[in-house]
C-alpha cells in the first residue's frame, strides 16, 4: 500500500522476441534479465502484489526461480509483435482481481528489459502519481541534444536535407528545448486510467526525471552495455543470486 493506495506490478515478458530470441531470460551480469527485477521488488514494501504475464513456460519457470509469481498465462493473441502494452496491462489486472476478488488502484508496469532501475526508481515514480492525483507517472531520461528532432536529417530520392526544415536555423544547441525520452524504469497509472481510458499516456501524464544512466536493452550490443554498467556499479564477481 503506498498513502491508503493498493498497488499492483505487473512484468510482461513474452517469448517471441525476434531481436534477440528469448531474450527476458538471456542471462545477463550471472542472472536471467528477468531475474534482475526480484530484488527491485522485494525492496519496495509499497507494492501489494506482483505478477509476471507471460506465453512461455521457459520464461514462468525462470521467473518462479527467482521467487516471481505467474498466476495465469497470456492469452495467444495478446502475444504477437503488433500488440501493445495496453491490452497485455489490462488482461493481467482483470485476471489478477479475478483470481483475488479484490480490486487494485494503481498499477506499475515493471519491463525486464530495464534492469538497472532501482527501488527508489519505482519508489518515486508511484509517489509522484499518488502525491500528484495524476493519471499517469512515467520515469524519463533527458535526451541528448545530438538526437534532438531538430537536428535529424533524411534522406529522399538521394537528397539529404533536414527533417524539420527549421532545423537549418539551429546554430548552438543551447536554441534547442530540452527534450526527453522514456527510459522504462517505471509507468505508474491509477486503474481509472488503464482500465477504463485505456492508455499509458493520458492528457494528465507527467514525468519522474532520472538522472542514472538506464539502458533499455532491444539488442545484444545493449545487454553488453548494460553488463558493463553493472560491473561499473557493483564491483564485484557476477552471480546468480536470488
Amino acid at each position: 500500500m503506498f498513502s491508503g493506495r493498493s498497488v499492483l506490478a505487473v512484468i510482461p515478458a513474452r517469448g517471441g522476441s525476434k531481436g534477440v530470441p528469448l531474450k527476458n531470460i538471456r542471462p545477463l551480469y550471472g542472472r536471467p534479465l528477468l531475474g534482475h527485477i526480484a530484488p527491485v521488488l522485494k525492496a519496495l514494501t509499497c507494492i501489494d502484489r506482483a505478477v509476471v504475464s507471460t506465453d512461455d513456460s521457459r520464461i514462468a519457470d525462470v521467473a518462479q526461480e527467482f521467487g516471481l509469481e505467474v498466476p495465469f498465462y497470456r492469452p495467444h493473441d495478446l502475444s504477437g509483435d503488433s500488440i501493445g502494452d495496453v491490452p497485455v496491462l489490462q488482461h493481467a489486472v482483470s485476471e489478477t482481481e479475478r483470481l483475488e476478488a479484490r480490486r487494485y488502484d494503481v498499477i506499475v508496469m515493471l519491463q525486464p528489459t530495464c534492469p538497472l532501475r532501482t527501488p527508489d526508481h519505482v519508489r518515486r515514480v508511484i509517489a509522484t502519481l499518488i502525491e500528484g492525483n495524476w493519471d499517469a507517472a512515467w520515469t524519463i531520461s533527458r535526451c541528448d541534444p545530438k538526437y534532438h528532432p531538430m537536428k535529424q536529417l533524411r534522406l529522399c530520392d538521394s537528397t539529404l536535407g533536414y527533417y524539420d526544415p527549421a532545423g537549418a536555423h539551429v546554430t548552438a544547441r543551447q536554441q534547442l528545448e530540452q527534450l526527453y525520452f522514456r527510459n522504462g524504469a517505471a509507468y505508474a497509472l491509477t486503474r481509472q486510467c488503464l482500465m477504463e481510458q485505456g492508455t499509458l499516456l493520458s492528457p494528465r501524464t507527467t514525468g519522474v526525471l532520472i538522472e542514472e544512466r538506464l539502458v533499455n536493452i532491444d539488442t545484444v550490443e545493449d545487454f553488453q552495455t548494460a553488463e558493463a554498467v553493472l560491473r561499473h556499479r557493483l564491483g564485484r564477481k557476477p552471480g546468480p543470486q536470488q
